[in-house]
């Protein structure tokens, strides 16, 4: 991971405040680095949680043991766990927000978003905020992988527990966001300027004219379809998902890109992910998966009384959704490329995210227009 940008006083001025609408939470000023090794960050995660936490202030700090859960491409997550004076060893996911995120991720949202979700069981419970991360209860699951989300059983159970994700009410304006994020993306991904030759070559065959023409013309076409407006996740890829195969319970995880926006998007979107990092769209789901998904998402306790006319209609609205994903990603993309330090290939995902998109669009525009 990249270093962590020190954010500005503002930025947590603003997190404290919409976090302080929880009277339980936790605040503190305090940042930690997420460039610096484990060993040297160790004792700063320390003095973070003893900040923090009242009844973690006095204790020694072998008390506590500090490791790497993942590091993906927007966070690092650690597992803190630590022995109380009881005796109990109780553990804490600190995670720390990548640099330069605020770029694309709306971190007051997320926090207001949070409490909500929290309180209807969706995540771990968000437990306080620092200056470039947060603290929540730790999730004792193992995450899914690309490959785990196409099994039968764990579909359907994806599929109901995201029909429930958008049952839940979050205060606040319900306008969706799809495009005023898309809109916000292409004006900050087409100014962009790389110092590195190779990259600037790649980025100037880009042609933003086209690519903007290309977000109109999906949006006047999912504008068409009247599309449900619920409280999405937004970024429902296998690293979001976990399961407790102990319990047979599955948790849907961060969710830094919620927000009110299209049904049909947050669906078509977990489809794309079947693809995973390296984006390999022969793996996502065949028509005949996409309606196993979608009966248990429309009727969770008796898929099988789903109408075909129905299951059709929410299929086209999910295909043309696919295309609205592939545009939204493949423009954040080209923002990490400039802003992020981690060592991932951003520039390189925007081709194969704009190209999927021109491959797929034909396709699905038929779809829609039939």
């Amino acid at each position: 991971m990249g270093a962590a940008a020190a954010p500005t006083e503002k930025k947590i001025r603003n997190a404290m405040e919409t976090a302080n609408c929880n009277s339980d939470l936790k605040t503190s000023p305090l940042t930690v680095a997420a460039s610096i090794s484990l060993p040297v960050m160790t004792p700063r995660v320390i003095e973070l949680c003893k900040d923090l936490f009242e009844n973690w202030s006095k204790l020694d700090d072998s008390r506590f043991s500090v490791e790497t859960v993942s590091g993906g491409i927007t966070n690092l997550l650690l597992k803190v766990s630590v022995k109380e004076d009881n005796g109990n060893e109780v553990a804490v996911t600190v995670r720390l927000y990548g640099p330069n995120t605020d770029y694309v991720i709306n971190r007051e949202r997320e926090l207001q978003s949070i409490k909500y979700l929290s309180a209807a069981g969706f995540g771990a419970k968000l437990l306080a905020v620092f200056g470039n991360g947060m603290v929540q209860s730790f999730i004792d699951a193992r995450t899914l992988t690309p490959a785990d989300m196409r099994k039968p059983k764990l579909a359907a159970e994806i599929a109901k527990q995201l029909r429930k994700f958008h049952e839940v009410e979050i205060p606040g304006s319900k306008e969706p966001q799809l495009w005023n994020d898309i809109f916000k993306f292409y004006e900050n991904a087409s100014l962009l300027q790389f110092d590195d030759t190779e990259k600037q070559r790649k980025y100037k065959t880009i042609s933003f004219k086209d690519v903007y023409n290309e977000v109109l013309e999906i949006k006047e076409l999912t504008d068409r379809l009247n599309a449900p407006v619920v409280f999405s996740h937004n970024d429902l890829l296998s690293g979001n998902l976990m399961l407790n195969e102990d319990e047979d319970k599955l948790y849907l995880i961060d969710f830094e890109y919620g927000s009110y926006s299209y049904r049909g998007f947050d669906i078509g979107n977990h489809f794309n992910e079947y693809a995973g990092y390296d984006c390999d769209y022969s793996l996502c789901p065949s028509k005949d998966e996409q309606y196993h998904f979608l009966r248990h998402y429309l009727e969770p306790n008796n898929p099988h009384e789903v109408s075909d006319k129905d299951l059709e209609a929410l299929y086209i609205e999910t295909n043309i959704f696919m295309l609205a994903s592939h545009l939204f990603w493949a423009l954040w993309a080209l923002i990490q490329a400039k802003m992020s330090p981690i060592d991932f290939d951003y520039l390189g995902y925007f081709f194969l995210r704009y190209n999927e998109y021109k491959k797929q669009k034909e396709k699905s525009c038929s779809l829609a227009r039939s």
